[in-house]
């Protein structure tokens, strides 16, 4: 680091880098700390820098401007006026340090978000895929408090022409949101630049719903199909409203046969509340039929493992094809739960506390199956007016 008194003379002709150097830096003699860094890639050009020690003795380098684009009065008088507010206290560098300071997207994933979200969400792992497959990819290294809403609207409608789907688009950038939000909750960013954020929010919905020659024809398998557990796991969900995971989960314990009711523990509730299902005659059949009580914890269990069902995909697409019903999903046998009790008459507060319906909104979606009970209620006020009528005869 050579001393030198910097000159005009010196900036046009002395602004070299040694042939066994990267870089060399010229100390300016009549300001302190003052110096001149030139690159080996730059030669003929060079940058002015303050070397100064911060409130921690440690040694810092603020940059002052190019010799280009400053002169060299300006760049003394620039360096002076900066060792006066550190001198008084002021650290040139303090915001850029704060800003250095906040984690990239991984590291906040990994070391934080994560370990906010196992205990407390269910589906993480989920999450993790996400944002290792996609995520991670546009945005790892970029700070929590460089992420530009322009940037991931770019990334949301890019998923789009990869092929994804738009439901699973938005499941990426809420993804990135909740981290976000999390974010400014711990203070480690000011604002959520993707807070009110417009998704695309499509109607996906998905309900295939039974007539009654294809339930029969339905009924018709689970009932005589060799694999009698996933068999009786599907009239366990057909007679419940249940969600799979639900019926898989089930222990015996959970079953009160007197009260005719199936407490699901808050471990297994997608509500994460305790919940209780009324237990149909048809449900108590299915439990008679299972042949575990007493014997196993659970209620379903493999017949050639022993142990419990955990996977039944397999053997559902082999029953729904015998069906045929190619299209049948294990869900849709909680919709056709539902709409066999709308149809009956059911009120769709009914169905919401039976299902486990955390809003009335998720019920609403059964409304429509509600027809014949709401022209039965039409025609009773028409039977009223032909009362009125014939009295009046």
């Amino acid at each position: 680091m050579p001393v030198i008194s910097l000159s005009s003379h010196f900036l046009i002709h002395g602004l070299t880098c040694p042939a066994d150097k990267s870089r060399i830096e010229y100390c300016d003699q009549e300001v302190p700390g003052l110096y001149i860094e030139v690159r080996s890639t730059s030669p003929g050009q060079g940058t002015y820098y303050l070397r100064y020690k911060d409130s921690t003795s440690k040694t810092c380098h603020q940059k002052i401007d190019r010799t280009g684009d400053i002169t060299l009065s300006d760049a003394r008088k620039r360096a002076r006026q900066l060792k006066a507010e550190i001198h008084l206290g002021a650290d040139p560098r303090a915001e850029d340090k704060t800003q250095k300071a906040v984690p990239t997207m991984s590291a906040f994933f990994n070391d934080s978000y994560l370990v906010y979200v196992k205990p407390r969400k269910r589906t993480w792992a989920g999450d993790v895929s996400l944002f290792r497959n996609r995520i991670e990819p546009e945005f790892g290294t970029v700070r929590l408090n460089e992420i530009k809403r322009q940037k991931v609207q770019t990334f949301h409608a890019g998923l789009l022409d990869k092929g994804i789907s738009a439901a699973t688009a938005d499941h990426h950038v809420k993804l990135i949101r909740q981290m976000l939000n999390r974010a400014v909750e711990w203070e480690v960013i000011a604002v959520n630049p993707i807070a009110r954020y417009k998704l695309f929010n499509p109607d996906n919905r998905k309900e295939n719903y039974l007539n009654t020659q294809e339930l029969e024809s339905l009924l018709e398998v689970l009932r005589t199909y060799g694999n009698r557990p996933v068999c009786n796991a599907a009239l366990f969900l057909l007679s419940t409203g249940a969600r799979l995971n639900e019926a898989l989960s089930a222990r015996w314990e959970h079953i009160d046969r007197e009260n005719r009711v199936w407490r699901i523990p808050a471990t297994i509730s997608k509500s994460k509340r305790v919940r209780t299902v009324p237990l149909s005659d048809s449900a108590i059949e299915v439990l008679d039929a299972l042949g575990t009580e007493g014997k196993f914890a659970e209620l379903f269990i493999s017949d050639r493992t022993g142990k419990p069902l955990r996977h039944i995909q397999k053997i559902w697409e082999r029953l729904k094809t015998e069906a045929g019903l190619p299209k049948l999903r294990i869900h849709d046998l909680r919709h056709q739960f539902a709409s066999l009790l709308v149809n009956a008459g059911r009120s769709l507060y009914e169905v919401q506390k039976i299902l486990g319906h955390s809003s009335h909104s998720v019920t609403e979606r059964y409304a429509h199956l509600d027809k014949k009970s709401l022209m039965d209620a039409a025609n009773s006020a028409s039977v009223k007016i032909k009362e009125a009528t014939a009295a009046r005869a």
